[in-house]
């Protein structure tokens, strides 16, 4: 009977406590067990943990439903993100292999096989600045899969070209896929391992030099043994980018639980929902972002708690009872979840960190070689030796990142890799072939500053969506930083007619690069900031 509960003693019912929301079961008819009231009571003493990017969960609010899905789809994360780390740089080293014989082939001027090395980071700023709002639109994991694909028809396109435009757009194409990949690696491992932040950055770190410096070593050989068509030695690296589309397609299957990246379960009325967790119970629910109990006429609206005891109503948002208490306003979580790093110090610090070290990183692909070559170094020993400045990231790019993660600040291994570059470049001045291998090592460890700038990447924000904004918005500005590099030391060396003042400009950039570097490796994040 409807009006039979009423008539229960209220002195029988418990006193709440702060921050429950205990609900009279005015509806229950007589004898029935009461709803979930109690179990959700347990559910918001669980820790959260956010694992999504886009969204973040308040206080109280379960991590747990997410651990299953995650499980689940933790290999073809893990395979997907080898594969993709190894396609993130063949399609430029590749190239740069064999500029010589593209530039014959296509008749290319001087000048447009120089403007051809600058195209990378110029593709890298223009679409990596884009692929936040994809990751929001599509899901991280579905964006990387046609980031996969655009490079695998990149690679397909371009040894099909038959003129430097041609050449130019399916270039450009792959680099777009490789663009977008490069900013949301670091969302897919905050994501699915928020706790191994430092290990997971590192395996795919240590991919992505292993890739390069099998595509920098092996790419002359593969395309003599191929007939010496380059073409052919171009466009093999499209296997290897083909199967890097496959792990991630059943992935496409986690985007269905929300845009923000949670995980959802359908169990009869039982959900998860996007960014929390939502369990229906008979009445009772939790909503994303908080907890939402509804068992009878009581609710508790996500983002605060909210009680409904006859005609009083919470909104959510604030934790308020609209009971004649005087209402007190609160933070909307959600919007910590997002911040505007453009405002924060440390973002731009670490976006000019990211830039100085891209530069290095490109100046050194673009011009290492000839650096020995005009040196005296023979022209196969001098690709090798690029190929050991860049297999130098493989067991450093696993290392940094999880040494990384365990110290509070970051600045003592920002100084060590710059006092090698300093080290590695004062070599090439004063004897660049007699200690060739040497400053080829130098070089390498130096370069090992990208694995640690993703890192801090993921370092410095404690949301999902924190690491969304944080890595577009570093690398974007990173790679315009980088452009002029390569171009620069370029100008220098025709103009100046040697290495020496190239050189000079190359050691000095690890200056700054030490300072900002020492500014982003504080142990802050960009939601104190902003």
């Amino acid at each position: 009977m409807p009006d039979e509960p009423k008539t229960l003693d209220p002195a029988a019912r418990p006193a709440a406590t702060a921050g429950d929301s205990p609900a009279p079961d005015r509806d229950r008819p007589v004898g029935t067990a009461p709803r979930d009231t109690e179990a959700t009571t347990v559910t918001q003493a669980t820790p959260t943990t956010p694992a999504t990017p886009g969204a973040s969960a308040a206080p109280g609010t379960p991590a747990a439903p997410a651990v299953p899905v995650h499980r689940r789809f933790l290999v073809p994360v893990v395979l997907g993100l080898v594969l993709a780390a190894l396609n993130l740089r063949p399609a430029i080293t590749s190239l740069g292999a064999l500029l010589e014989e593209v530039s014959e082939g296509l008749h290319m001027s001087g000048s447009v096989a120089g403007v051809l090395t600058s195209v990378p980071p110029l593709c890298f700023a223009v679409f990596g600045i884009t692929a936040p709002r994809l990751a929001r639109r599509f899901g991280p994991a579905a964006v990387v899969c046609a980031g996969m694909a655009a490079i695998f028809a990149g690679l397909v396109l371009r040894p099909l070209a038959g003129g430097t435009a041609a050449f130019l757009a399916a270039s450009a194409l792959a680099l777009m896929g490789i663009a977008v990949s490069n900013v949301l690696m670091p969302v897919i491992v905050k994501r699915y391992f928020p706790d191994r932040v430092g290990t997971m950055t590192g395996l795919y770190s240590m991919a992505l030099a292993l890739g390069t410096s099998v595509a920098a070593a092996a790419t002359v050989p593969m395309t003599d043994a191929l007939g010496g068509d380059w073409r052919l030695g171009l466009g093999v690296w499209a296997v290897l980018a083909a199967l890097a589309v496959l792990p991630w397609l059943p992935l496409l299957r986690d985007h269905d639980g929300g845009r923000a990246g949670a995980s959802r379960t359908d169990t009869g009325a039982s959900r998860t929902g996007a960014g929390a967790s939502r369990t229906d119970t008979g009445a009772s629910r939790t909503g994303a972002g908080a907890s939402r109990t509804d068992t009878g006429a009581s609710r508790t609206g996500a983002g605060a708690s909210r009680t409904d005891t006859g005609a009083p109503h919470m909104g959510a948002g604030s934790p308020r009872m609209d009971t004649g208490a005087p209402r007190t306003e609160a933070k909307d979580p959600a919007q910590a979840a997002a911040p505007r790093v453009t405002r924060s110090r440390t973002a731009w610090a670490l976006g000019a960190f990211f830039g100085l070290q891209a530069t290095g990183a490109y100046i050194t692909m673009g011009w290492m070689p000839q650096i020995f070559r005009d040196a005296g170094v023979p022209a196969s020993t001098a690709g090798v030796l690029l190929a050991v400045t860049m297999v130098m990231g493989v067991p450093l790019a696993f290392v940094i990142p999880r040494l990384a993660t365990r110290m509070k600040t970051q600045g003592p291994i920002v100084v060590a890799l710059a006092l090698c570059g300093l080290g590695g470049y004062t070599g090439l001045f004063l004897a660049p072939a007699a200690g060739a291998w040497v400053w080829a090592v130098l070089l390498g460890v130096s370069n090992c500053a990208f694995p640690l700038a993703l890192t801090m990447i993921g370092l410095r924000s404690r949301t999902g969506a924190g690491v969304v904004r944080l890595s577009a918005f570093a690398q974007s500005v990173g790679y315009l930083i980088s452009i002029p590099g390569p171009l620069l030391v370029g100008v220098l060396y025709q103009h100046s007619g040697g290495w020496g003042l190239p050189i000079a400009l190359m050691g000095g950039l690890m200056v700054p690069q030490m300072i900002v570097g020492i500014l982003a490796g504080r142990d802050r994040t960009v939601e104190d900031e902003c």
